[in-house]
């Protein structure tokens, strides 16, 4: 196989003790410029300004689209994103989105808007150029974009995924996330492995920093050790929609510490730590890549998770 792990022995030590860990300097300068550059061609290559306003309130033929979004290269726009917990970490949106859409090639267009959302004007137009209006672009770019297949099958990468001990792993989902300056949502407070379950536990967060981010830009932050408490609710898909199991735990702000980072840098994120972010108020974006891997040998894709593919992933390697 000629994979071989690439974690110290003391950077092993650090994850396991407070669940997640910073890898600096992961990618160089020219593989960030590589991936910025194509994510600026996916978003010259679709029209940004055909949107309409939807209710949230009205999700008839929302569902369906939007789980089929996890095997398209699919876009989200901006909103408050305050609310609906911490689905805007991992399915684009503070709410459960209404949509118009644009299936080309499984490149696909999503118009998310509540009465909050800071994307669109009362007259369903964007106020800012669509570059500076989008959330994020997601889920499938590590397997339909050859840019971002690239570095989600690099050796480097998987060679943390062995030091981790994954023996067949998948990346399940991969995400672009923009924060944008001046409206780029809060991520409340979560755990990975509640949306995307395996019997055991699997998920590991890979969240790559394209440019640095800090508390001002919205940086991501987490309570260290809190994986060891284990996994609080999940997030549910039945004939009912989707939902948490259990209510949201409370957190004390004052147990989250900031991971700031420079561009480059590789977040390792345990699928059972709280973490969490903040609003970009800042005048600078927060560019990241955000994919989340789970194990598949000796291990079941639940059910119920949100993402139900019509087609297996491939595993990055098996051992």
């Amino acid at each position: 196989m000629g994979i071989a792990g690439n974690l110290t022995a003391e950077q092993l030590d650090f994850f396991n003790v407070n669940g997640y860990l910073v890898v600096e300097s992961f990618s160089g300068s020219e593989e960030i410029k590589e991936m910025r550059d194509r994510m600026e061609e996916l978003l010259n290559g679709f029209d940004g300004s055909y949107s309409s306003i939807f209710s949230t309130t009205n999700q008839q033929h929302t569902d369906a689209y939007f789980f089929e979004s996890a095997e398209k290269i699919s876009f989200f726009f901006e909103v408050l994103g305050t609310a609906w917990l911490s689905l805007s970490d991992l399915l684009g949106t503070s709410k459960f989105p209404s949509l118009n859409e644009r299936d080309e090639d499984h490149v696909s267009v999503v118009t998310v808007v509540d009465c909050r959302e800071k994307a669109f004007g009362d007259d369903g137009c964007l106020k800012q150029p669509k570059e500076l209006s989008i959330n994020k672009v997601g889920h499938a770019l590590h397997e339909l974009d050859p840019v971002f297949k690239k570095f989600s099958t690099s050796d480097k990468l998987l060679g943390m995924l062995f030091s981790l001990d994954y023996k067949k792993p998948v990346v399940i989902q991969s995400m672009y996330i923009f924060k944008q300056p001046g409206i780029g949502g809060e991520v409340t407070p979560h755990q990975d492995n509640s949306f995307l379950y395996t019997d055991p536990p699997s998920c590991t967060g890979l969240w790559l920093a394209l440019e640095d981010a800090t508390i001002n830009n919205g940086c991501l932050w987490a309570i260290p050790g809190s994986h060891k408490n284990g996994l609080k609710r999940r997030f549910i898909r039945d004939e009912n929609g989707v939902h948490f199991d259990e209510p949201s735990p409370s957190y004390d702000q004052k147990d989250f510490v900031p991971l700031e980072v420079k561009e480059g840098a590789l977040v390792v994120i345990h699928g059972d730590l709280i973490h969490q972010s903040f609003e970009n108020k800042s005048s600078k974006s927060r560019h990241a890549l955000s994919l989340h891997v789970v194990e598949t040998q000796e291990r079941e894709w639940a059910k119920d998770n949100w993402i139900q593919r019509k087609v297996d992933p491939v595993p990055l390697y098996a051992r």
